[in-house]
């Protein structure tokens, strides 16, 4: 493999931005891969996949090379040369790699191979944690999955056309998608693309969103005609599912503190005709507070720590902290009691996480039922999706009913 200069300090700068600056992984790809309009397809995706990689070991690779934080560019010049070594990549003769010992540094990684928390790259706390709440077993297995990068999965806006209409189309275009058994709306890349620059996309055929995700707007039930409430939308993926589901019919409100994120909602749903959709932000507590006792629907994907997804966005083990896991917590269990009130009677609430411990789910749920809030209110069933297990994200879904009084 051939190295070229301007694309090895393009990944050296973005490592700069995220381990120092502490900037966002994905936003800073975003911006490095515009430094150069020259680039190609494989030169992006060089830098974009050598980055993430990078950032996903980041400890195993600091170990490695010997470094700390707050890492020097002659620090990341090191990480990064312990990365070509570790990929068979042979070192160009430039000033800014110093002689590196090869031997030593496969002699290190075989050693610190057989740690888990060296071998799969985290924080002692967030090791420590999950093995403790999921088991051992569990827990190493499950990080080894997370670790790998994420396929890019498509789900179908059934507003507009059908999985296999979406399947010819995307093919025409030249991008070749499978079915994923079991995920009725799914369809996986083999291969990744940049999916954002189809006509299919533009025309709102589908959106990007992984099969995990693809579950907990189906397990919600919702009927054309309805009115749902979607209590922390964000930017509307599971809002827009939602929508299709009730072939745009009926109200469906879509919630949510931050009125950019909502703004992104309206710009997706004019894209996918998704007509239905009502946001509005939640800027006192008024706002949910006169829906209540009024919804046959409640979504509550809540805010979460977030582990089950660490495989799209690696620089979360680096920049939560083990305080954030209390705070969270007493978050859901506030946005639990709160939202549950919107919920009429004999109507249906999901409560679901993108994350794998059970402090955020089960645990949040049987805490809820046994609250005052939450004592009209039974577990009909519940999910825990773990990405060792199901290929995709790690995520928890409930479906709660609320009793007919």
């Amino acid at each position: 493999m051939k190295l070229h200069r301007n694309l090895v300090f393009a990944v050296i700068d973005a490592l700069n931005l995220i381990f120092n600056e502490k900037e966002y992984a994905d936003k800073v790809v975003q911006k490095v891969l515009r430094f150069d309009k020259r680039w190609g397809a494989r030169d992006r995706g060089f830098i974009a996949e050598t980055t993430y990689e990078m950032v996903r070991y980041k400890r195993l690779y600091a170990e490695i090379a010997d470094v700390r934080e707050p890492f020097s560019r002659p620090d990341l010049f090191r990480m990064w040369a312990v990365w070509a070594v570790l990929k068979g990549i042979a070192l160009p003769d430039w000033k800014q790699i110093e002689p590196t010992p090869e031997r030593r540094i496969k002699g290190k990684f075989d050693e610190l191979s057989k740690i888990r928390k060296y071998r799969e790259a985290v924080p002692d706390w967030i090791d420590e944690l999950c093995e403790k709440s999921l088991g051992e077993k569990l827990w190493t297995a499950e990080i080894a999955k997370l670790n790998e990068p994420a396929e890019v999965i498509l789900r179908t806006n059934t507003l507009k056309t059908t999985r296999e209409s979406l399947r010819k189309a995307l093919l025409d275009e030249g991008i070749v998608t499978e079915p994923i058994k079991g995920y009725p709306l799914a369809l996986r890349l083999p291969e990744r693309a940049n999916v954002f620059v189809t006509e299919s996309f533009k025309k709102g055929l589908f959106e990007v969103q992984d099969a995990s995700s693809q579950l907990v707007a189906a397990m919600l039930d919702v009927k054309p005609g309805q009115r749902v409430v979607d209590t922390c939308a964000g930017a509307g993926g599971k809002s827009l599912h939602l929508a299709a589901l009730m072939e745009n019919k009926g109200q469906l409100i879509a919630m949510d503190i931050y009125g950019s994120k909502l703004k992104e909602l309206k710009r997706r749903a004019r894209r996918n005709g998704a007509h239905n959709i009502e946001p509005r932000e939640i800027d006192s507590t008024k706002v949910f507070k006169k829906l209540y006792g009024s919804a046959d629907r409640v979504l509550i994907d809540a805010p979460c720590t977030g582990l089950g997804v660490i495989r799209r966005n690696p620089d979360t083990k680096w920049k939560m902290q083990p305080e954030f896991l209390e705070k969270i917590t007493k978050t859901q269990r506030e946005i639990l009691g709160s939202y549950s009130k919107i919920l009429k009677p004999g109507g249906k609430m999901v409560y679901a996480t993108c994350s794998i411990i059970p402090q955020e789910n089960n645990d949040q749920v049987k805490s809820f039922l046994s609250s005052e809030e939450g004592t009209d209110f039974a577990l009909i069933s519940e999910k825990k999706i773990y990405a060792s297990k199901s290929g995709f994200d790690g995520f928890y879904m409930a479906l709660l009913e609320k009793k007919l009084v």
